[in-house]
């Protein structure tokens, strides 16, 4: 399951939570976004253990968006203790997303 953040949530839901969490940035134009969603929906699901994921809507959170220097999107950003250990920018397939997610959580 995945978590709609914002603005006014990320620090809870993310720099502050107990698990990795696996940040999606993305916006409703983005056509290599919507490619991009239904793989991570699908990581959400299997990594649950290991992994909490949210989604963040870049033009509806202008400042977490502006202080992690999103430039491009989509952009996937693995935060674990409040700082980001791994990330993916651009479209890739969901083998290409899993391997990665998997080799920065170290599974």
């Amino acid at each position: 399951m995945e978590v709609t953040l914002t603005d006014a949530n990320f620090e809870l839901e993310v720099l502050k939570a107990e698990k990795p969490v696996l940040v999606d940035f993305w916006a409703e134009w983005c056509g290599p976004c919507k490619m991009v969603s239904p793989a991570v929906t699908e990581l959400a699901e299997q990594l649950k253990d290991h992994l909490k994921v949210g989604k963040m809507n870049v033009d509806e959170n202008p400042k977490t968006s502006q202080d992690y220097q999103i430039m491009s999107i989509p952009s996937l950003k693995v935060f674990k203790g409040g700082k980001i250990i791994g990330e993916m920018i651009g479209a890739s397939p969901k083998p290409v997303i899993e391997k990665t997610i998997k080799s920065i959580l170290g599974l």
